[in-house]
């Protein structure tokens, strides 16, 4: 009678080896499926992630930039180290005198730090042809001098003026019209999003092999070190990709994302407020408003002051540094209504409800702002690495075609 195999000294290795190929084969076929998935994103969407990624490492260190671009009219040599800033009321004006009468105040930005920094103070000027260019100027907080002006955007040019400028652009809406943008862009990184995980699934080593997977082999050809970069700098930087990419979606389509948010916790989103006009009421001034904002929060240093150049617009008043238990992140911004000087939100993640924390988180993570240096260091790499993903991305996919047309046109692949 034969001897079954099971039967046979060292059998028990073969019967169970079984269930184990038969599974591992199955997770090879399902990781094919997913390979595919992968591949074809890549395919379609690297170029634009390299662009995000690119542009997004340039915007982490974006004001350093600017002011090494341009130092005569962004940095500014204080008096002496103790010197103070003048009234914001006496810098406003002084920006204001620099445009015409009929230009509007939207946005003010603080100096980033006090050793170095200008004022820059935005505004739309009506060019006349029923659109709005964009100016800066820039005063000395020291001095409330004008230091000069520049032109960002005119009506007339699709490109910015200025190379930060057009780096935003590129970066936030692809330079595309603003009714098809935010949707292009948010598509793109959700399906981003899905090839960053299908990367990983594909990454994920069925062998066990895990310094094979983490590691890049020494001394290898060319083709294995091409695809050893790809798998390396996908699986690394999945963990900041990951939550810069739909912070991504967040900024262009927040009140898409607010809408799902609402669905698990309320949600206040401060753009949705509007200021009442007041008959016979005059709107307080751009500097109220920072110090009503500084009432509620007297330390940290105001950052971003958006203006409010429309009858029903409001102030927000955004300041960092904002030490206060209950939250790691120190950044809270005001809401308040231009005629009656009233709060009508807050951005603030240590009382917000779960779901507006959520959102508060975004534009922190995005910049890498929320674990500073850092995480600014992290989001500039991982933005260098979309590129690196690409390339390499397609070098590995052209080398496997080439590799199937060489074996369909050799004898033995007939």
């Amino acid at each position: 009678m034969r001897q079954h195999d099971h039967d046979r000294p060292g059998g028990e290795f073969t019967a169970s080896a079984r269930p184990i190929n038969t599974r591992l084969n199955r997770l090879k076929t399902r990781r094919k499926l997913w390979l595919d998935v992968h591949l074809w994103l890549g395919l379609t969407l690297g170029f634009l992630l390299a662009i995000y990624g690119l542009t997004g490492s340039i915007l982490v260190f974006h004001a350093e930039i600017d002011e090494w671009l341009n130092p005569t009219l962004l940095t500014v040599e204080p008096p002496e180290r103790t010197a103070a800033y003048r009234p914001l009321a006496e810098i406003f004006a002084a920006g204001r005198s620099a445009m015409p009468n009929n230009a509007k105040h939207t946005f003010a930005t603080y100096p980033r730090n006090d050793a170095a920094a200008a004022f820059r103070l935005s505004y739309a000027v009506p060019n006349g042809n029923g659109a709005n260019d964009s100016w800066q100027v820039y005063v000395d907080p020291y001095t409330s001098e004008v230091i000069g002006k520049r032109l960002m955007e005119s009506s007339d040019s699709w490109l910015p003026h200025t190379f930060i400028g057009f780096v935003f652009r590129l970066h936030y809406d692809l330079l595309l019209p603003e009714d098809v943008s935010p949707v292009i862009v948010g598509l793109s990184s959700a399906l981003l999003i899905i090839s960053v995980l299908t990367g990983l699934i594909v990454w994920w080593p069925l062998t066990g092999k895990w310094r094979n997977a983490l590691t890049i082999k020494r001394h290898a050809s060319g083709g294995r070190l091409n695809y050893d970069l790809h798998k390396t700098s996908g699986f690394y930087t999945a963990l900041i990709m990951l939550p810069v990419l739909f912070s991504g979606i967040y900024m262009v389509l927040p009140h898409n994302v607010v809408l799902v948010l609402e669905l698990f916790s309320p949600v206040t989103y401060r753009y949705w407020f509007k200021s009442v006009p007041v008959e016979g009421l005059e709107p307080i001034a751009m500097d109220r408003a920072v110090a009503i904002a500084g009432e509620r929060y007297p330390n940290g240093r105001p950052h971003w002051i958006y203006g409010a150049p429309g009858a029903e617009d409001t102030y927000t008043v955004c300041k960092d540094g904002v030490d206060r238990p209950g939250s790691w992140l120190q950044r809270v911004c005001v809401v308040i209504d231009r005629y009656s000087g009233r709060v009508l939100d807050i951005d603030d993640p240590a009382i917000g409800t779960a779901g507006e924390v959520f959102t508060h988180w975004q534009w922190p993570l995005h910049s890498g702002q929320a674990f500073g240096m850092t995480g600014r260091i992290l989001v500039f790499l991982t933005g260098l690495a979309c590129p690196l993903l690409f390339v390499t991305g397609l070098i590995r996919w052209l080398q496997k075609r080439r590799a199937a047309n060489s074996k369909m046109r050799s004898p033995d692949g007939v």
